[in-house]
């Protein structure tokens, strides 16, 4: 079909080839005469302008390529206000501040205005300010929105207008923009401005736009500025790809498009090129649950691929350990670790995961992110788990000595470690000296020359000093959670609302569950449960840790289904299918936001080429304890002859379940082998244990082991099922040596053994 002289929509399904559709129009136009500097395409990101204007070049002539006005949203604007920048007091030399610099311009101002930089902080206050100017509201209009109104109100920052003002005058007198800016400033000379919109209308006949379900508020005014005279637009994009509204997408772009433009045309591309019938067919009926999208049927022409590999778990241990086993299959089948994408709806999922492959020795690589134990928030508690054990430890000493901000500079601390220096001691000897020392920087009871912060490093001593009295009794779970709450860590990490707050808030909840975790565990197996065993164990995993093996060698992909979109893998797993994890707990109050997490789970289903594998876990470790987790909602709304091979009889009603049917991987139609039999069955409205004889208790501790012997079936809700291979001892000694499916031989203490009986 040929559209050039109305506004066209262009619903591009998952892996249906959205980039060649907007070259080939590219080419196309400048085939017919049109002249490059007279085209303007719009990216999200450099890679895809580049990757456009090379394709594009092949095609015409790179000359004419390079002509073309392609680039970001915020590159292309930044080249139209060197030009038009002075008609809001700018020069065509004016600076643009990167994130860090709009934040150290912030914290100036919070200092400035002596407020709080707890409540007030910087990456806060930013993201804040670039919402308001990305829903093109200037420092004036601020309270007038009510959501701004209504959080700010929630999280004590009700100075935020007067903060937003001062630091818009400070970038003006700077001669400075922030990125935000880019599109803020844009728009207010073209609205306000009715030649120079006119102008810019003159010369590009003809606009594009890539991924439009990720535009915002901003982007798509500026857009409807650009072309509603000449209505010569072309619009690309799939709303049930929308995922990014936590960036200030808005999928009421894509959705309502065609009532901005009367005229828009639309065409739907619904052939998949990447995966197999299966794999689209499942993901077309997941997203047709969403109310909000533009329908469409996407297909598949290749083959009918391998059936979705369902396994529940016992526990999110049990699940890591499938994950790991699984994939080392698919591995010595032939299918390249670079090949394999693990997906979790959250960062702080994969530390069960990574300690899986870290023990298991797979090579994996965190994409566009941090190993868990890398992360700020998580290296920050260790040090202090560290400092607690081993107060001579003077890397952690350095690194949270004023984490969070206690008053202990950088210049007591450069002191402090010259006063070790000077006396030839250790600088936690210096720190817990009972008297001044030389440096005056001790924290001594008698007065330091330093005042205040003399004070400050006796009373940090002192904490650290309590916790290590505890270290030798108490258990490491007890006394990490009373390090992170004492030490001000927990209250700093909780004290944001941001998606970068929420981020870290679960990954430092992740760990404290982890150590939970290790205490239960450790204690069944009669080991050691102090911090320094957890220490210890830590200690082995950071050692181990391969996240920084080079890009390009062979190893799995764990990411978040966030960082997945735009790339596809011949096997995917996605991980913790579960109510409350995925879909997330906050979106259970807000149908929007549900089909948000539809359309993310949709993502993740399609990125994958000939096998899904989804898991999902009974149970998990949350706020340090053993919480009971009910299957995701979304496995459901996959009808059930997608969890079968063909072949195998059909399993009953629509989203009534038996035991998923593993892809008959050994009848040549499969590239790795046979997916062991997931242990549970699902069944109609929800996913249950198999149906198997009841669980009988242990007996009372009069009577350990008495119902027990080698070959007893039993189940453990972190291990899961397993068959006893000896027992030992009698009364509050037995021991059972026990062979899990999934987590290998365990020796339990049977008086703290969570086992029962099958």
């Amino acid at each position: 079909m040929l559209c050039i002289d109305a506004p066209s929509l262009v619903i591009a399904g998952a892996g249906s080839g959205k980039t060649r559709v907007l070259t080939y129009k590219i080419a196309y136009l400048l085939e017919q005469g049109m002249q490059p500097w007279n085209i303007l395409a719009l990216t999200f990101t450099n890679k895809a302008a580049k990757e456009m204007r090379e394709r594009i070049a092949t095609l015409v002539s790179p000359e004419k390529a390079d002509k073309l006005w392609m680039g970001t949203f915020h590159s292309v604007f930044a080249r139209i206000l060197r030009l038009e920048g002075h008609r809001l007091g700018y020069d065509n030399n004016y600076t643009i501040y990167d994130t860090a610099d709009s934040q150290s311009l912030l914290k100036l101002i919070i200092r400035e205005m002596n407020l709080d930089e707890k409540i007030y902080k910087p990456s806060a206050v930013q993201g804040r300010i670039s919402a308001a100017k990305n829903r093109l509201v200037l420092p004036s209009g601020y309270m007038s929105v009510r959501e701004f109104r209504d959080s700010d109100q929630m999280t004590k920052r009700t100075l935020m207008p007067e903060i937003y003002s001062r630091y818009q005058e400070r970038l003006k007198q700077a001669n400075a923009m922030d990125f935000d800016d880019l599109l803020l400033n844009t728009w207010l000379i073209l609205k306000h401005n009715p030649e120079v919109a006119a102008h810019w209308q003159e010369r590009f006949h003809f606009v594009l736009v890539d991924e439009y379900q990720d535009t915002n508020f901003a982007q798509h005014q500026i857009v409807w500025l650009l072309t509603n005279q000449r209505q010569r637009v072309c619009v690309v994009g799939d709303d049930a790809q929308s995922i990014y509204s936590f960036r200030g997408a808005d999928i009421d772009n894509i959705l309502h498009f065609q009532e901005a433009y009367v005229d828009a045309r639309l065409f739907k591309l619904e052939r998949n090129y990447r995966s197999t019938q299966t794999i689209v067919n499942a993901a077309g009926s997941l997203i047709r649950n969403n109310r909000e999208q533009i329908k469409k049927q996407v297909f598949s022409e290749k083959e009918v691929g391998n059936p979705i590999a369902l396994f529940s778990a016992y526990s999110d241990k049990d699940e890591a350990n499938i994950i790991l086993r699984e994939v080392q299959r698919a591995h010595r089948a032939g299918i390249p670790y670079r090949g394999i994408a693990v997906l979790y709806r959250t960062n702080a999922q994969s530390r069960q995961i990574e300690d899986g492959f870290l023990y298991g020795r797979v090579p994996y690589h965190i994409f566009a992110g941090m190993s868990f134990y890398q992360r700020e928030e998580v290296k920050d508690m260790l040090c202090y788990l560290r400092l607690t054990v081993n107060p001579y430890d003077e890397e952690s000493l350095r690194r949270i000595i004023n984490k969070p901000a206690r008053g202990i500079g950088d210049a007591t601390v450069r002191k402090l470690f010259d006063a070790a220096r000077a006396e030839g001691k250790a600088v936690w000897e210096v720190i817990a000296s009972p008297v001044p020392s030389q440096g005056g920087v001790t924290g001594c009871k008698t007065p330091s020359p330093l005042g205040r912060a003399g004070e400050r490093l006796s009373l940090f001593a002192a904490m650290i000093s309590s916790f290590h009295e505890d270290a030798a009794t108490v258990d490491a779970h007890t006394l990490a959670l009373r390090i992170a709450k004492e030490s001000g860590l927990q209250e700093a990490i909780f004290s944001g609302h941001d998606p970068e707050d929420v981020s870290k808030q679960e990954n430092l909840q992740e760990m404290l569950d982890g150590i939970a975790a290790f205490v239960a565990d450790n204690r069944e197996q009669g080991q050691g449960i102090l911090l320094s065993d957890y220490l210890q164990m830590a200690s082995l995993a950071t050692d181990m840790d391969r996240n920084n093996v080079d890009k390009d060698a062979d190893c799995v992909n764990m990411m978040t289904i966030h960082t997945a979109k735009g790339l596809e893998f011949p096997v995917v797993f996605i991980a913790g299918l579960e109510e409350g994890l995925f879909p997330s707990e906050m979106s259970e109050d807000s149908p929007r936001a549900l089909e948000e997490e539809r359309r993310l789970f949709y993502v993740a289903l399609t990125r994958a080429e000939r096998q899904v594998v989804l898991t999902y876990a009974k149970s998990r470790f949350r706020y340090g304890k053993m919480e009971y987790m009910r299957p995701s909602r979304f496995i459901r709304e996959i009808p059930a002859e997608y969890y079968k091979g063909q072949g195998v009889r059909d399993m009953g009603q629509e989203n009534s379940f038996r035991s998923p049917v593993m892809p008959d991987l050994q009848s040549g139609r499969s590239e790795f082998t046979r997916l062991s039999p997931n242990p549970s069955f699902v069944r109609k409205g929800g996913v249950t244990p198999s149906a198997e004889k009841p669980s009988a208790p242990l007996p009372t501790k009069e009577g350990l082991g008495k119902d027990l012997a080698p070959g007893s079936v039993v189940l453990h809700d972190r291990f899961g099922r397993g068959v006893v291979q000896a027992i030992e001892g009698t009364g509050i000694d037995a021991k059972a040596t026990v062979n899990f499916e999934n987590a290998g031989t365990k020796v339990l203490l049977l008086r703290f053994a969570k086992l029962t009986v099958q």
